[in-house]
């Protein structure tokens, strides 16, 4: 890793005197002071620009002003969490979130594991249980009843997830005995956003949560809470499809439009609610088709 900050005059007498006894020559004649430690190196420019190299370059650069990046380098150690059932105008809204240590990397990296989105359905079905027993995790589950009700309560769509990613990251950090270095959200929301709706929270993390577009692709931890997530929404919705007497689809189609207009002609708007997410624009399209 590389990271270059230029220091003004008294910051570089500090970094002369701390790292003197690691100098050694340079042949480059634009160098006036290089330093060569265990896992980095500093080389310091006439202009005053300072370029720190190495594995310990972020932590030693951090000693010189330079801000950490927020982005892990690394897989294990982190909480990753992630949401299924959002976009899907039938069944639950699940969220999860999962603790990836550096065996539970090993494991993650044998099975497969990768977004759910990429991942067939009977792939899911096959790492998924195993992913439950083995890794340490926090699921939440908000069947459509509940959700319907938390949503007339006064959440919306984004802030019903940003409670549900915070209360999973809180639970789990209480399950956790190793150190947790880094926490993952699947960004879903601006940061800003993330913030205002958590200050309705009562309940509030220990270690900072950063937010990440695409994080699933990126880090198992998260791609394992995708997995799970999946396969109980799934389970779920095989449930309430068997109660329902129709096969409910996932996603929020023309398809989810025409069932929920044979619940409506068979049982009532208000059998929706057992079903459905009823704020979703299917339930005004599936109204009007019922009456036609």
């Amino acid at each position: 890793m590389n990271v270059v900050l230029t220091l003004d005059s008294k910051m570089l007498d500090k970094l002369f005197l701390k790292f003197d006894k690691y100098k050694k020559a340079s042949k480059n004649q634009y160098i006036v002071f290089y330093a060569k430690l265990p896992k980095a190196t500093i080389s310091v420019y006439t202009s005053g620009k300072v370029v720190f190299q190495g594995e310990d370059a972020e932590r030693i650069a951090q000693q010189f002003g330079h801000a950490a990046s927020s982005r892990p380098q690394q897989q294990e150690n982190i909480i990753g969490t992630d949401e299924v059932g959002n976009g899907s105008y039938f069944g639950p809204l699940v969220v999860v979130a999962s603790f990836v240590n550096a065996e539970d990397v090993l494991l993650l990296k044998k099975l497969g594991v990768a977004d759910s989105k990429k991942v067939t359905d009977e792939k899911i079905y096959q790492i998924a249980p195993q992913l439950i027993e083995n890794i340490t995790h926090v699921p939440l589950i908000v069947e459509p009843t509940k959700y319907n009700q938390v949503i007339d309560s006064g959440y919306n769509a984004v802030s019903i997830k940003v409670a549900l990613h915070n209360q999973a990251i809180y639970l789990l950090e209480k399950r956790v005995s190793e150190s947790i270095e880094y926490i993952i959200v699947d960004a879903f929301t601006t940061e800003k956003n993330y913030q205002k709706y958590l200050l309705a929270e009562q309940n509030r993390v220990n270690g900072k949560v950063t937010l990440l577009p695409k994080a699933e692709d990126q880090f198992l931890a998260v791609a394992c809470s995708s997995i799970i997530a999946r396969y109980l929404f799934l389970e779920s919705l095989k449930a309430l499809s068997l109660e329902a007497g129709y096969t409910l689809p996932s996603g929020a189609g023309a398809a989810s439009d025409q069932v929920a207009a044979k619940l409506i002609r068979q049982n009532g708007r208000e059998s929706l609610k057992k079903y459905a997410k009823l704020h979703f624009a299917n339930t005004k399209k599936a109204i009007h088709i019922a009456q036609i």
